[in-house]
């Protein structure tokens, strides 16, 4: 046996939180009793976005991704018989970051906690939801203020707290190559971090303590060489832009400290049990390189592709992750690859390459106005658009899904509505049901005068966090804080980065898209009119809108006129554009398990308006047994993972659209390399 001291391993955490406070703390006390060393909080939708559950946008959206905390006594229920003090908690909450980590701290001092001694992460990254993820509220500047604040009161009061995450998890999730994953998220710290030291709040001696909290939240895919030598860019990266821009000196302050959830854009719903592998070479990217290691890892389950997963399948990612710390020798060595020519020249190109885009983003004024622009997002898009065409032309192979396709009977997905969790749709009336009570209980005068301090605050310069507290302590619910500071900062709508995108598959003759262009040209001449016309909608308040923009842009290619108003629209604002813009299908992209009540509600509300003809397609992660439900309610089709290829999916749409005005058929839809990944 090896006499060498081995590290200590890195944070084990499990992303989980669903249907209420209470049995989410249950699962949160299972976990930390199967060795689980650090709690990462899911939140549901309507708490990300500000929504109180009762809020006609949290339809169908309550406790379905996370857990719904819309109170102080939610945030108590949540944590019950777990010492924060002892805790290391990471909340991925971004747009009401702060008002969560107020209310995290209001439960720490009711237990009797040292708030001094908290640790833990607040995501915090608002650039990436305009981005990628669709969970922002405010416009970029207020939520930049928002975030500062958060900083400076951390910095002052939370010492161990890691107030922001920066986050290129999802930049990858949207599409980002490595450069640019890494470029954006640097783009982020910089923005951030002159707004820090340009706030004032912060002296500059203390600056280097402001840098030493700042975190960051990362992506690993499959190409693990190139995904750990990405790591080792960002290191080097972030040293020389902390010493060179902010004069840092204290290499300790400088240290590169992220955390890592691995890949979910390459799960995939064929042949699910291959999960596994993906899941395990990606966290070897984060954990193999000592120089450049992870201080904390939850890694995906096989099964996420279909839907939630379930408890068992959240342990056997833990496991993984528990046999590499302490029955592999890991941890007993040095930084293996030092030294390796091979690694330092990879890396060596990915810091070059992200620094001259590095530099590009702060010729247009920063992250910013990159993001106002649209800029950021429409280079995400293309990117996205140029990696789907890899994959359908089988230049890019997926193993069970564009190749290798052949498959035994899988035991693990026999009965495929087991094989995930499923949230039981009475529970949302319950949660609906305890936010009325919390506020008829509450001392109402308290908790109005609450709110009418936070919009005074918020109309001045001055730190918005001690106005939060007051309104947690004050039992305001997570809507009546968001909807004040909305009233005066207002929202915003990110740009989609569709119109912008590039062609990535070209319409050559005889390839597969120009026969779809052919049959879209020809039904629209059968119709009458100009071009046809298809809505991409994306209801409720989900917002990862990457398969939805994905449609969209092939789609445009195709020769449709493609409606695309982006993300968070009821079913009525749906069914208004719908009929004002005279479409031929609509489209509805789900991905939060709000698909039973949302896409019912748009069809009927079709027939109110005397729609009957026009066909509705939905497409999303959809168990089978949800799907068939659908299509009884007259949906026209239902598109999941497995149906990827998107040249065949616009075909097959505009095949519904023929049947659904009673034209004749035009043949069979052309058949491309379908891959069948999680996004759908």
């Amino acid at each position: 046996m090896s006499e060498r001291q081995k590290d200590r391993p890195w944070l084990m955490r499990t992303y989980a939180g669903h249907s209420s406070a209470e049995e989410s703390n249950a699962l949160y006390r299972r976990n930390l009793a199967k060795g689980q060393t650090g709690l990462s909080v899911a939140f549901d939708l309507p708490t990300q976005t500000g929504y109180d559950p009762d809020h006609i946008l949290a339809r169908g959206e309550v406790g379905r991704v996370g857990v719904p905390v819309a109170h102080l006594g939610d945030m108590r229920r949540l944590f019950q018989d777990i010492p924060l003090e002892q805790m290391n908690t990471s909340m991925t909450i971004n747009a009401t970051a702060m008002w969560l980590l107020a209310l995290y701290q209001v439960v720490a001092e009711e237990q009797g906690a040292d708030i001094a001694k908290l640790q833990g992460t607040t995501q915090n990254d608002i650039v990436k939801e305009y981005l990628s993820r669709g969970t922002h509220v405010f416009p970029p500047g207020p939520s930049l203020r928002l975030t500062t604040d958060m900083i400076t009161y951390t910095v002052n009061h939370i010492p161990k707290w890691n107030p922001i995450n920066i986050c290129s998890y999802h930049l990858q999730e949207a599409g980002a190559t490595p450069v640019q994953e890494i470029a954006y998220a640097m783009c982020t710290a910089i923005a951030v971090l002159d707004a820090v030291r340009d706030s004032g709040q912060v002296p500059p001696e203390r600056f280097g303590d402001v840098v030493g909290r700042i975190s960051f939240f990362v992506n690993a895919g499959v190409r693990f060489v190139e995904e750990m030598c990405k790591m080792r860019a960002f290191a080097r990266l972030w040293d020389t832009i902390t010493r060179d821009r902010y004069g840092i000196d204290n290499p300790k302050n400088r240290r590169f400290r992220y955390g890592v959830q691995v890949n979910s854009l390459g799960l995939t719903e064929a042949q699910p049990e291959n999960n596994v592998q993906r899941i395990v070479l990606e966290m070897l990217a984060v954990t193999l390189s000592k120089d450049a290691r992870a201080r904390a890892v939850q890694l995906p389950a096989w099964n996420e592709a279909l839907g939630l997963p379930r408890p068992w399948d959240q342990q056997w990612s833990l496991r993984i992750q528990q046999v590499l710390a302490h029955e592999s020798d890991l941890l007993e060595y040095e930084d293996i690859f030092r030294g390796s020519h091979v690694i330092e020249a990879k890396v060596d190109e990915i810091v070059e390459a992200a620094a001259a885009e590095i530099e590009h983003v702060q010729e247009m004024g920063g992250a910013i106005p990159a993001v106002e622009s649209g800029y950021l997002k429409s280079q995400l898009v293309a990117s996205h658009a140029l990696r789907r065409a890899r994959i359908e032309s089988g230049e890019d192979k997926i193993v069970g899904v564009n190749s290798f396709e052949g498959t035994e009977p899988s035991p693990l997905t026999a009965d495929l509505d087991t094989a995930i969790h499923t949230v039981d749709p009475a529970n949302e009336a319950l949660v609906v049901k305890a936010v009325g009570s919390w506020r008829a209980e509450r001392d109402e005068a308290r908790a109005q005068a609450a709110v009418s301090a936070l919009k005074e605050a918020a109309a001045t310069d001055a730190n918005l966090m001690a106005a939060t507290l007051e309104c947690a302590r004050a039992g305001v619910t997570t809507g009546e804080w968001s909807f004040a500071l909305r009233a005066v900062f207002g929202e915003f709508r990110a740009p989609t980065g569709v119109s912008g995108a590039p062609v990535a598959v070209a319409p050559e003759a005889g390839t597969p898209l120009a026969e779809v262009r052919h049959k879209v040209a020809a039904t629209a001449d059968e119709l009458g009119v100009g071009k046809l016309r298809l809505l991409v909608g994306k209801p409720g308040l989900d917002g990862h809108s990457n398969g939805a923009e994905q449609i969209a842009v092939r789609a445009r290619d195709a020769g449709f006129e493609v409606v695309y108003q982006g993300i968070r629209l009821t079913p009525e604002q749906i069914v208004t554009a719908a009929v004002a813009e005279d479409v031929h299908c609509v489209g509805l992209s789900i991905l939060s398990g709000s698909h039973l009540e949302l896409v019912p509600e748009v069809l009927r509300l079709l027939r109110a308006a005397g729609v009957e003809d026009m066909p509705v397609i939905v497409g999303g992660i959809i168990p089978s047994a949800d799907a068939e439900a659908l299509r009884a309610k007259g949906v026209a089709a239902v598109f999941t993972p497995k149906d990827f290829g998107i040249t065949e999916m616009i075909g097959r749409i505009v095949d519904e659209i023929r049947r659904g005005y009673g034209l004749g058929s035009l043949g069979a839809a052309p058949v491309t390399n379908s891959a069948s990944l999680q996004e759908a």
